[in-house]
């Protein structure tokens, strides 16, 4: 079944017709009904705020986009409340091996969670379909949320206190007025254009084959990657396992190739079979190419528009930081436009949302690039230096951590944030400010799962009094442990889990500048 400009649907929703009046009034509207959106207006909806999404497709796509999901975002999602169905769905999987050629054995292979006992995996694999289903299933019983598919955003009007949106709705015009626009439109953002921005950075001289295929076949949960395999000489290749006996198969193409011809089902089909063998059977889902970019928009906000996820940054899909980037993005807005919206602080601290993703995207940018040129070298020099690292590989264990066929999405820290309260304290080790707090078994469950939607306060043992309305949690154990946590000392966590200050000798009044800090400087209530 086709969708939009023949793109298949996986979950036909209808239009939503036009509003009655001409001109129609919202608190934040949304752009696209993606994950990223989908899971900011959740954040939003959650927290008792009337959210907008508009959406100009009328379905949940059916097609090859995010597969990969990190346990930061599984993190994320368990906040929102749909964690424990998206993982139940999801293929888990911990283990990244790297091949070389026709070798059977791995020159290199990797842990995603060298830390154990934690709730969630390393990463998870699953359709970014089903994502959006549990996220649409859960935003569907919040009265507070109103979903318009089939409207498209035709002209963005900024004003000193908000935007007026002109929206085409079944051939009927009307206007929407907000008082806050969040973009999470995609790569292509409608909203981006309309206000004449653009991203700045490269985009790679490379295209890589997508085939999504279904078949069964007996082969573990693992991330496989191989450079040179003889079924793709000379190029890279990758194979990832997905539900429903789906298969993610990436193969390197090159650059100058017609990318028409390269999805065509009789030029897909050998690589496939060279890869798997010729009696493996397999059906077509889906076939697509890509070409690599690593760009980004220089502010991602721009008065009351805000832009997250791919609307905001793009890079490559080796590393898996794509949509993972984007649950980031919305991780670090919602609390921050949350306060404001409820006047418990001002718009700085909406600024600080673009001083952290900026830095978010700039750091997986960073290890897109390299992975990226660590895949596809574009000069004699830096194909001798990735043939040498492959080499070493092979026998010497010192050189396995330099081979890179994308970096994973970890959580990103921000040393310098505005919001951060520096250590006073002579700290050794430990989780510093800025820097997110790691899960750990607390009683009868998890560490992350106790911290919820609010500022809290962490303490191992000190039982002193704290500013008004500030949730405590006693640690103990492995969770003190991970925190660095010595007897008698306390750190502050912010509603998006990261730390923002942390004392060994807490008291009330540190605890309430450092709120203050970490709320855009707007005093926290004693």
């Amino acid at each position: 079944m086709s969708g939009h400009h023949d793109i298949p649907v996986y979950r036909r929703i209808g239009a939503t017709p036009a509003p009655s009046v001409r001109t129609d009034q919202a608190g934040v509207v949304i752009a696209g009904a993606g994950p990223v959106g989908l899971a900011m207006a959740l954040d939003l909806g959650r927290r008792g705020h009337c959210v907008t999404v508009v959406t100009r497709l009328d379905f949940i796509a059916h097609c090859s986009k995010a597969i990969c999901f990190s346990k930061r975002s599984l993190d994320i999602l368990d906040r929102l409340g749909v964690g424990d169905a998206v993982v139940a769905k999801g293929v888990t999987w911990n283990v990244g091996k790297v091949f070389r050629g026709d070798g059977q054995q791995p020159i290199y292979q990797f842990d995603m969670l060298p830390v154990k006992d934690q709730k969630r995996p390393g990463f998870i694999n699953i359709q970014q379909y089903y994502v959006e289903e549990f996220l649409l299933d859960a935003l569907l019983a919040l009265p507070n949320v109103e979903i318009r598919w089939g409207h498209s955003i035709e002209q963005v009007t900024p004003r000193d206190d908000g935007v007026d949106l002109d929206i085409l709705a079944a051939g009927t015009d009307y206007r929407l007025t907000a008082d806050w626009l969040i973009a999470c439109d995609g790569s292509r953002s409608t909203v981006r254009a309309r206000m004449g921005l653009d991203f700045e950075g490269r985009v790679f001289e490379d295209n890589f084959l997508i085939a999504d295929i279904r078949m069964t076949h007996e082969m573990p949960p693992e991330r496989w990657f191989w450079f040179d395999p003889p079924f793709n000489p000379g190029k890279s290749a990758l194979m990832h396992r997905q539900p429903d006996d789906v298969w993610r198969l990436d193969f390197q193409l090159g650059w100058d190739i017609d990318r028409d011809a390269a999805t065509r089902p009789e030029n897909v089909e050998p690589y496939i079979r060279a890869m798997l063998g010729g009696d493996v059977e397999f059906e077509r889902e889906w076939y697509s190419v890509y070409t690599f970019q690593c760009r980004r928009m220089a502010r991602f906000v721009h008065g009351h528009v805000i832009f997250a996820g791919d609307s905001a940054h793009l890079v490559s899909p080796f590393g898996a930081r794509g949509c993972n980037g984007g649950f980031a993005d919305i991780d670090n807005l919602g609390w921050k436009l949350d306060l404001v919206l409820r006047g418990k602080a001002d718009q700085r601290l909406v600024q600080s949302y673009d001083h952290e993703a900026v830095l978010t995207a700039d750091e997986n940018i960073l290890n897109s690039t390299r992975s990226t040129d660590f895949l596809t070298p574009k000069s004699p020099a830096s194909q001798a230096l990735r043939d040498a690292v492959l080499e070493l590989a092979q026998d010497h264990e010192f050189a396995r951590p330099f081979v890179n066929s994308g970096r994973l999405s970890t959580a990103v820290a921000y040393p310098e944030s505005p919001l951060s309260t520096p250590d006073e304290d002579g700290w050794q080790g430990g989780v510093a400010p800025g820097a997110p707090v790691p899960d750990a078994p607390l009683g009868d469950g998890w560490l992350l799962e106790r911290l919820g939607d609010d500022f809290v306060l962490l303490v191992h043992g000190w039982q002193g009094e704290v500013p008004a309305g500030l949730c405590v949690v006693a640690t103990q154990g492995a969770a003190a442990r991970r925190l660095g946590l010595p007897a008698g000392a306390a750190c502050l966590v912010r509603p998006d889990q990261y730390v923002a200050a942390r004392w060994m000798q807490p008291d009330r009044d540190r605890i309430g500048a450092a709120l203050s800090r970490a709320n855009g400087g707007t005093p926290w209530p004693n």
